[in-house]
């Protein structure tokens, strides 16, 4: 089945030249199904490429997914997010099956000095309240650890980027179901992600990297998923970002188990697969599963 976007989203044409099966709002009116309503709080800069990675997974399932797309309200305005995006004003009353939480290009900077923290905050503390299950990737997982743990931010002397080998913990976990014993995927980060980080919350552990460290990890309910690497990133995303740092800095880290040689070609991709499979056992196990069949009127109490 479909994911269900707006036509004229720029993420719809090219989705839809790839074979990927989108379908417009008055398309899926038709079709006696209920749909998960999906919600996208889309913090990365480049806004149409991280809206096309994510759609790009998401659609690999049976479910139709009614996506809505999430914006900062302090945040500078423009035409496609003016077009595309919710204010968190206008979506607050509102109950979701599932929601991402994307990563930003913040590492080093403090909480407190995040332009948009204190609405993060109060984001992430309503998604208890509304959403089945919410995916917090990157940025996102040291936010939500901090907001709804206490956490404490804890940097790398030197960014972590590269696509590194990870072992599954868990083996018959739902989110991890069909996962090889190990599988490579991309990190880009200076925030450290280590074991005790999760298990003093009471939080499972479910994929590990001796050099990256935890890559999956979530609640015992589901509620909660903390996936700290990029298996959404396109073959060239890493190069480009870390073409950028260089443009800032010289001493820039090269990505790790990425690049054949000097000339910056790159080596064949190897985390589209699983990466795919979390995304539909996530919809599937942790949202499809779990979720009321009207979120209309959702009993006191049932998201906690």
């Amino acid at each position: 089945m479909p994911v269900k976007i707006d036509q004229h989203l720029p993420a719809f044409k090219q989705l839809e030249s790839e074979g990927i099966f989108v379908m417009s709002h008055n398309r899926a009116s038709n079709q006696d199904i209920r749909p998960m309503n999906i919600l996208i709080l889309n913090l990365m800069p480049n806004k149409i490429e991280t809206e096309i990675q994510i759609l790009r997974l998401l659609s690999n399932t049976p479910l139709q997914l009614n996506i809505d797309f999430l914006r900062m309200e302090n945040t500078r305005t423009n035409s496609h997010l003016d077009k595309f995006y919710k204010n968190f004003s206008k979506i607050s009353n509102n109950n979701y099956d599932g929601m991402i939480i994307t990563g930003a290009p913040l590492g080093r900077i403090s909480f407190r000095d995040v332009t948009y923290w204190e609405e993060i905050t109060k984001i992430i503390k309503w998604t208890q309240q509304h959403v089945t299950s919410t995916l917090f990737i990157c940025w996102a997982v040291q936010a939500a650890l901090n907001i709804l743990y206490g956490v404490d931010k804890v940097l790398n002397k030197k960014k972590i980027t590269g696509v590194f080998e990870h072992q599954t913990l868990k083996r018959f976990h739902p989110l991890i179901r069909g996962f090889d014993q190990f599988f490579n995927a991309p990190h880009s980060r200076f925030s450290e992600f280590n074991t005790k980080m999760f298990e003093e919350q009471n939080l499972d552990v479910l994929c590990h990297s001796d050099e990256a460290k935890v890559y999956l990890a979530c609640s015992k309910n589901l509620r909660e998923v903390y996936l700290t690497g990029h298996p959404e990133y396109d073959k060239n995303t890493l190069k480009e970002e870390y073409l950028r740092d260089l443009a800032i800095s010289s001493k820039s880290i090269r990505p790790s188990n990425y690049f054949i040689d000097s000339d910056l070609n790159l080596k064949p991709q190897s985390w589209y697969s699983h990466g795919n499979l979390f995304f539909m056992n996530w919809l599937n196990y942790c949202v499809y599963q779990r979720t009321p069949y009207s979120l209309e009127d959702v009993p006191k109490g049932y998201f906690t």
